[in-house]
């Protein structure tokens, strides 16, 4: 992960009106109960980061976007955590953390999946838990990803916005797409994303490899079995 796509000032100060607190977040806030240590990764603009602070927790965030953390770090509650600028590589192998949250689809930006899932085992306690989302790769979701079916205007903060989403490229689970962003000056801010998408056997390959066990793959946040028509691959696992 980089700075790329998140790296615009503008952007960011959209990214959570766009992508605001919702079953997600009531998921892994649920998951903390109890906890002691939490490690948010990929905790992006830290909307979800700065929930999960409590009395006597500790928590950290980690995200290797610059930008992102810069905003992060000037919200309200920002003091209440530790933020760390980085990705996998940053993860201390302390043993000590309770849970690992990764939420709005971060791994799916991880080229390194296996040496990511086995630095963040590191880094939990025997029985820690890691929890994250992806994209179900049987529902295809990118053959939406046209700019005729996402084409939208808004008006935001930052001034009237054009937007749409362009595929470039799919090679063995691997999407890559622009996401096209027009200012009201005509200025197209274009953002490569690149996703990687795994099914409910790799992840679980990785996740064992890394040395996890106890390994449950859900359709939603509401433990829905998880079906081709699944939109999300909610994992857990158990160090």
């Amino acid at each position: 992960m980089t700075d790329d796509p998140y790296g615009d000032e503008q952007l960011v100060a959209l990214y959570d009106l766009d992508n605001p607190a919702g079953e997600d977040h009531a998921y892994y806030r649920a998951l903390a109960a109890g906890a002691s240590k939490v490690l948010d990764f990929g905790c992006g603009t830290g909307l979800l980061t700065r929930s999960l602070v409590a009395p006597g927790r500790t928590v950290i965030g980690i995200d290797p976007s610059p930008t992102m953390l810069g905003y992060a770090r000037r919200q309200p509650g920002a003091d209440a955590v530790t933020w760390i600028d980085g990705d996998h590589h940053a993860v201390r192998p302390t043993g000590d953390v309770d849970l690992i949250v990764s939420s709005g689809n971060t791994m799916m930006h991880v080229a390194q999946h296996l040496p990511a899932c086995t630095a963040l085992a590191a880094a939990l306690r025997p029985g820690g838990v890691f929890a994250f989302e992806s994209r179900n790769p049987a529902a295809r979701a990118w053959e939406q990803w046209t700019s005729e079916a996402t084409y939208g205007e808004r008006d935001t903060i930052a001034g009237h916005l054009k937007e749409w989403l362009e595929l470039i490229e799919i090679a063995d689970g691997r999407v890559v797409f622009d996401a096209h962003n027009v200012f009201e000056d005509g200025h197209d801010a274009v953002y490569r994303n690149v996703l990687y998408f795994r099914s409910a056997e790799e992840i679980t390959e990785d996740l064992r490899t890394a040395g996890f066990s106890d390994i449950t793959i859900k359709g939603g946040w509401h433990d829905e079995p998880l079906t081709t028509d699944s939109r999300l691959l909610v994992v857990r696992a158990t160090k």
